[in-house]
Order: C-alpha cells, then structure tokens, then sequence
C-alpha cells in the first residue's frame, strides 16, 4: 500500500481526477489544459514550476519557511473562494441572534460559491490594505458574474452574508453611510438653508447635482466592484417574487406575518418610578451598556427582545415599557424609494414586490423609482429619464425584463439596522454565503478571559 501510495502514477491520477471535478464544477473546459501543468509536476518534471526552491536537494530554512507561507497563501485563498470564510460581527443589526464579537463560519458552498470579479488581489483583504490603506485589488482583470453549482438556494429567514449594494461608490472619510445617502442628505440640507434665506430654486434633482458637485469636491471618491464591497449579514425576509408589508412594525410576507426570530428586538422607552435599573440587572438580562440610553427622570431607551420586555415589566420599579414606532403616513426621507408620495418608513413599509430573473414590469414615473437603481447600475444599463418618457440603452421604454433574482435583507435589531428599508433590493451576485456557525465569540466591553464568551462557541447561526 505504501509503494501504490508513493507512485507518481498513482499521484498523478488522484490529482487529475480532482482537477478534472474541480473543472467540470467550474465550467470552464478551456481550464482542462492544465492538466499539462500536472502531467509534468508529478510526471516528466522538465518546469520547475516552485521556481523559489531547488528540486531534489535540500534546502535553507529560510526558503521552506516561505515554500511553507506561498502554499498557506494559496491554499487558503482558494478554500475562502470555494469553500468557506471566516466573518466577524462588526455592528448590532443581528443582535442578540448575532453578537458583535461574533466570528461566523460562512459556508460558500451553501449556495454556490462565486468566481471572483477582480481575481488579482492582496490575500485576505476585502477592498484595503493593511498599514498602507489603499485599495487592496486590480482591474487588470475582471471576470464577469459566475455562480457555481451549490447545495440550496437562500429560503426566507436564512441569515445570509452579501456584499453591500449601495458599496459601489464610497466617500473614504465617512464610510460608514451610504455614499447615495450622502448626497440626499446634502441635498436636504441645501434645500433648508435655502428655504431659511429665501433663496429656495430648483428642483430636487438641481439639489442632488448640486450635493454630488460638493460632496465629490470635499472629499475622497473611491469605486468598489462587486466582490470588493463590504460584507453585511442580515436575515432573509422576502426571496424573489415576494411582496413585502410593513404594518406598525410587523412584517408580512406574501400577506402572512413573517415568522419572528427569537432573539429579535425592537426599540423600547422603559419608564421607572425615578429610581434606576441595576446596571447588573441588565447583565443578567444580557443588554449591554451600549445598548441603553438614560435620561434623566429615570427614563431609558433600549432595544429588547419580546422576552426581555416581560422581564423587565416584572420589575417592581417599572412603570411601563412601551415600543417606539413610527406612525403611519410619517415620511422618513431616507427610507427606500426615497419617494415623499408614498409616506413610507421604518415601521410601515409597502407593499413591495421584488422582483425576479425573467419577470417583465411595466415601467413609467409612477414606479421607476423602485426600479432605478437595478436597470441602471446592478443591470449595467444607461437610463434616463426625460419628462415622462424612459429611455433605457438609448430606445424609449415601457417594459423592462430583470436579468437576475433579488432578496429583500433585514436585521433582527430593527430599529439599528441598516438593511433594505434603507437601500432597496439585494441582488444574486451579491449573496456571498449563509453563515452555519460562531467559531469564535469576543465580548469588547469585558476583559481578560471574561472577553471571551464560551457559551456561543459552536453555536449554530440561527
């Protein structure tokens, strides 16, 4: 058995047949030639194609200490690809299903791994170097969107790992907003300080051009391609094909109540007698200091789960805990389309449908605002609008027919999440992988051993 093992034949043929299944999976049969390369690495060996080291003779320390790191490189950079990613939770949109400290294992080949856009890139980096902060990709080459076959299709209320949408355009010096709105947000504060001077002119598009010209002229613009924007986790609420409605905070999903994650929480004011909350009393409850505001007269605001809240109204110093929501007909100019008509925002949203590959919508300026950003920037179209009239790729539209599916993502902490409500749909060439469980889980306001929470160690990602 060992001899059979130690053949170069034998290697040969093992190595061939994964390569051969790694093609076929690829789908790419012009990648079949390197079969040639493998022929001569363990057969004829007339290229020395680990050029760093010499074949048969022994070597320095110093040269199998970077034979070592170049094979780690690549080995781990392929599994990241292929397989799976290590991502850590940043924010507390997931909380408490997720936690921030949280280290996901995120499975690629849940639904499919993606070849990457932008293949030549630092290893281990999403968009920036480390210690030099520039961009950490190429654009010499750049492969068009390619999923590869995998084991499911994302299924509503999957938390799901995707890269960020409104990612493509980023002001470096504040990127944790949307670049999009930035610019809204410039825009109307242009239109208050005009309306205060009396000088209000124009219509809401001069504004936008108006903030774009600032907003480009203050600061730092970069452009991130698709697998080079942030990552985001947030849960599937609505798969392509959905019609999504938001009702004073309860979600529906194709007019059925979505199902409500255990451990989702939503904004509370608690009101006590004027005597405080023991801060360990919190602790026990699992609510950390960051989450809770405190005002004087003995008033807190907070998220909390629907557990949570039953606790704390059984505390004898509490007089109510009662949810903040929005009221209806309430515009929140930065809720999705963006559009005052339909008074939407974040309690109260819809109904949206999403759309799905090969759906044709009817199209004209009563609804092109949901449906902008995908003809135009997912779906690389150029479109204008003109009046009344829609041009898209230079011909008059009435129609328009998706080329992909999308998902509508939202965060289990609803009120301190920006997910979907904030940017629109989620497109497939996006979606990275589903996270399956918390390899790792680190507590930031503790410290020592006590950072470390071993109770979430394995635990599957619900």
């Amino acid at each position: 058995m060992l001899k059979l093992l130690s053949n170069k034949y034998f290697k040969f043929s093992i190595a061939a047949i994964i390569y051969i299944l790694v093609v076929i999976w690829i789908g790419n049969y012009w990648l079949l030639l390197g079969l040639g390369i493998i022929f001569d690495i363990y057969i004829t060996e007339k290229v020395n194609w680990t050029f760093w080291k010499k074949r048969h003779q022994k070597n320095s320390a110093l040269i199998e200490w970077l034979d070592a790191l170049i094979f780690a490189v690549i080995a781990v950079t392929l599994i990241n690809i292929f397989l799976f990613q290590n991502y850590r939770i940043p924010t507390g949109s997931m909380e408490k299903s997720l936690l921030i400290g949280d280290h996901l294992f995120v499975s690629k080949v849940a639904y499919g791994p993606r070849m990457p856009n932008t293949p030549i890139a630092f290893p281990f980096t999403q968009n920036t170097m480390p210690i030099f902060k520039g961009k950490s990709w190429s654009d010499l080459v750049h492969w068009p969107y390619k999923r590869l076959a995998g084991f499911g299709k994302v299924k509503n209320g999957d938390p799901v790992v995707f890269n960020f949408p409104a990612g493509d355009t980023v002001v470096l010096e504040e990127q944790a907003t949307s670049y999009y709105e930035i610019i809204r947000r410039t825009a109307r504060e242009m239109i208050s300080s005009d309306a205060l001077a009396g000088t209000k002119t124009g219509t809401w598009e001069n504004y936008l051009d108006r903030a774009r010209k600032e907003i480009r002229n203050r600061f730092n613009i970069v452009y991130r391609p698709v697998d080079r924007r942030d990552n985001y986790v947030k849960r599937c609420i609505g798969i392509p094909g959905d019609t999504i409605l938001i009702d004073d905070g309860v979600v529906y999903v194709n007019g059925k109540k979505f199902p409500e994650p255990r451990y989702q929480q939503t904004t509370y004011v608690v009101q006590t007698n004027g005597t405080s909350i023991n801060p360990k009393a919190f602790e026990r409850l699992g609510i950390s200091r960051s989450d809770y505001q405190y005002f004087v007269g003995s008033t807190y605001i907070m998220p909390l789960t629907k557990e949570n809240v039953e606790k704390l109204k059984g505390f004898s110093n509490v007089l109510s805990v009662q949810p903040v929501i929005s009221r209806k007909g309430e515009y929140a100019p930065h809720i999705f389309p963006y559009k005052p008509s339909l008074k939407w925002n974040e309690d109260n949203f819809g109904p949206l449908w999403i759309p799905y590959k090969g759906a044709t919508v009817n199209i004209d300026t009563s609804n092109i605002a949901f449906y902008e950003r995908i003809i135009d920037v997912y779906e690389d179209n150029d479109l204008k609008i003109e009046g009344a009239d829609i041009y898209i790729n230079g011909q008059k539209a009435t129609t328009y027919t998706f080329k992909m599916d999308y998902y509508w993502m939202m965060g289990d902490n609803r009120h301190n999440s920006a997910d979907s409500r904030f940017w629109g749909f989620v497109p497939e060439d996006h979606i990275v992988g589903k996270p399956k469980f918390i390899w790792l889980s680190i507590d930031k306001e503790k410290s020592g051993l006590r950072k470390i929470r071993w109770e979430r160690f394995f635990m599957k990602a619900r």
